[in-house]
Order: structure tokens, then sequence, then C-alpha cells
């Protein structure tokens, strides 16, 4: 992600890609439509980040913490308006969503009991 607010690597937009100019640098992901998405991934490394700080206070050793789960459900929309010509008023709408990870710790190997 590092490498993405460098400009380094890209993010391929392999789906809902209407619009979205080619790269040179989708040439590394093999798919020609990318975008170097800043915010979101802004956006998600402060989310690991507080992932990693909730996990040091729960107690969980962070390094062997993994995630086992992630989604993404949309919230309710942010209503503002716009103002038009003659008079008029428009919506001005964002789309929010809500991101969830769930993590677990790892635990080493563990033999089996009827098993030598």
């Amino acid at each position: 992600m590092e490498r993405v607010l460098e400009h380094q690597a890209i993010i391929p937009f392999r789906k809902f890609n209407d619009g979205i100019s080619r790269k040179a640098l989708s040439k590394q992901v093999n798919f020609f439509n990318g975008r170097f998405v800043e915010k979101s991934v802004k956006h998600v490394m402060a989310l690991l980040k507080n992932l990693k700080s909730n996990a040091e206070a729960k107690g969980l050793d962070t390094e062997k913490c993994q995630i086992s789960h992630v989604a993404t459900n949309k919230a309710v929309q942010g209503r503002r308006r716009t103002y038009r010509a003659h008079g008029r008023i428009s919506p001005y709408l964002s789309s929010n969503c809500h991101v969830e990870f769930h993590v677990v710790e790892k635990s080493g190997d563990v033999a089996r009991a009827d098993k030598q």
C-alpha cells in the first residue's frame, strides 16, 4: 500500500471500470485499467493501525494475529445540497460505507493425541 502512495504500484480496476484510463504500470498486474487510490489506501492503513492498537489493548500478540474476515457494507448516505442555475437545488449525496476486520491469534501446531 505504501507503493501505491508513492505511485510505484497500481490497483487494477477489473470491474466497474468504465471511463478509467489506461496506465503504463498496469502491465505489472496484467490488466490495462487501474488507478492510484490514495484516499482509500490512507483510510485502510489508518484502520489497520487502529486494528493493531486494539489487538494490543486486548492482550493479543500482534505478531501472531491474522486477519480472518473483511466485510464492507453500505452505510447511510450523507445528504447535502448544491445550488443550480435558475434558483433550483439538487441533492449532493456521498456514498459512505462501513468496513470491519476480524482478527484471530494463530496458535502453533498442535500434535494429535492419537498419533505419536
